[in-house]
């Protein structure tokens, strides 16, 4: 096939539609590629339950073995699964899943040894060099040695391996709903779950990756809607979606409202300087709530403020030593994960949150829920460094108010603050508000948006 791999090797990994954009034969050029650019003498791959999914890993893992890498193939797996394995076995990895995207989709998350993670930055421009240049010049000759491939199992290990760093063997008895979406938590849940104190309601369990009752994305409200009425029809205590890699979570309560991932990333955080004493770095993006960094201060812990992507976020996760981040599109990321990210510890953090006090989880989580928030609010626009401009004119000098540029624009007071950032791929601008309350937030949020939209 003709393939125009700038339209499928993203900043962060490689995603696109299959056959047409990228298919078997490309897959393996990516797993010589990557073979080569890590120099690993073994790796391990995974893949999710779409159905191009299996041929295609298959492929990248031949196309690896022939530059002489050991393949370590772990089938049916989450990305943090994976993650899990890289980790464990100090191998880097590639997973196979286009997480929420529709079925025609796939796409490969790349690592490093220890889950540490492949951007433009860290090997993928490199790998894509290599398969453009192979495109055009013809594959390599297999190497004299070429490595094996051999099947492992890993699910019961990562099961163990969470269970270990949260427990929740003395919780009360609770009731769980859980919407896998027909993605990979029906695959993962039930080992993690089993022996705990809780009975498992679940929702859409069956692996099909043509997603038939609704996308396996949470962040949209119209996917929580099934998860919303189950929860209170059940007398549950909450409820539990994931995403179609389940790599990430997100949690209704008892009455089937949504839980901002701010106020968990502040519930976990707190656990977690607990569980080190009460010192420790937290990561949060600067489009959490106030929230996050106000709980980390009273914890005895230091917030760091990042840019949004988990590319910043795992590198100063890195950097800092941190022990702990949070992003608002309910990526968790733990110290105690390889710095990767893990929906399904969250889950469990909350559980043993929830289960380890009388009250509702209505009750828990509004002490990390303290300030009303916009949502994510995406405008097109013709020109975002003119909007952004007219912004900074119509704030800059305002008494009270700062300004900063660490992504986009962020304009700030003291019961209120807001950000406007610009997509990398489409002509839009995105605006997060917050505020002490409704009133303040809703007057912030037009008052940005008509100038964004002026």
């Amino acid at each position: 096939m003709t393939a125009d791999l700038s339209q499928i090797v993203k900043a962060y990994d490689v995603r696109g539609v299959v056959p047409d954009q990228w298919d078997e034969a490309l897959a393996g050029l990516f797993g010589a590629a990557f073979a080569e650019v890590t120099g690993a003498a073994a790796i391990v791959v995974g893949h999710d339950m779409r159905p191009s999914s299996p041929g295609l890993s298959r492929a990248f893992a031949r196309g690896a073995a022939d530059r002489g890498a050991d393949v370590t193939e772990i089938g049916l797996c989450s990305t943090d699964q994976l993650y899990y394995a890289s980790g464990a076995l100090d191998l880097p990895g590639a997973m196979f899943t286009a997480s929420h995207n529709p079925a025609r989709y796939n796409g490969i998350k790349l690592c490093r040894a220890g889950a540490a993670p492949v951007g433009q930055d860290t090997g993928l421009a490199q790998i894509r060099e290599r398969v453009e240049r192979w495109l055009t010049e013809g594959t390599p000759d297999p190497v004299d040695r070429p490595g094996t491939l051999c099947a492992r199992e890993t699910l019961q290990d990562y099961a163990a391996y969470l269970r270990s760093l949260v427990d929740l063997t003395a919780i009360r008895p609770l009731k769980v709903v859980v919407d896998a979406g027909n993605g990979m938590g029906g695959h993962t849940v039930p080992p993690v779950f089993a022996g705990l104190p809780l009975t498992l309601v679940p929702m859409y369990f069956e692996l099909d990756g043509t997603f038939p009752n609704h996308e396996a994305n949470p962040l949209d409200p119209a996917n929580l809607v099934d998860l919303q009425k189950r929860v209170p029809a059940e007398g549950a205590d909450l409820g539990i979606a994931f995403d179609g890699d389940a790599d990430r979570c997100f949690v209704v309560d008892e009455n089937g409202d949504p839980v901002s991932p701010s106020a968990i990333t502040a519930l976990v955080a707190a656990r977690e300087l607990a569980r080190n004493g009460g010192k420790g770095t937290v990561i949060h993006n600067l489009i959490t709530s106030r929230t996050v960094p106000e709980v980390v201060k009273e914890n005895g812990g230091t917030p760091v403020r990042t840019r949004v992507g988990h590319s910043f976020i795992k590198a100063e996760m890195a950097r800092s030593g941190a022990i702990f981040g949070g992003e608002h599109s309910a990526h968790y990321y733990f110290k105690d994960f390889w710095n990767a990210d893990t929906g399904m510890l969250a889950a469990l953090h909350v559980l043993a949150a929830l289960g380890g006090q009388e009250g509702p989880l209505s009750a828990l989580v509004a002490q990390y829920d303290r300030y009303a928030g916009s949502g994510e609010i995406n405008s097109t626009v013709a020109d975002q460094s003119a909007r952004l401009a007219a912004i900074r004119t119509a704030y800059e000098g305002r008494a009270g108010v700062t300004l900063d540029d660490l992504d986009g624009l962020t304009v700030a007071a003291a019961d209120w603050w807001f950000n406007v950032r610009p997509s990398n791929t489409e002509p839009l601008l995105r605006l997060n508000a917050e505020a002490k309350d409704e009133a303040t937030m809703t007057k912030i949020r037009e008052e940005a948006l008509a100038i964004i939209r002026g």
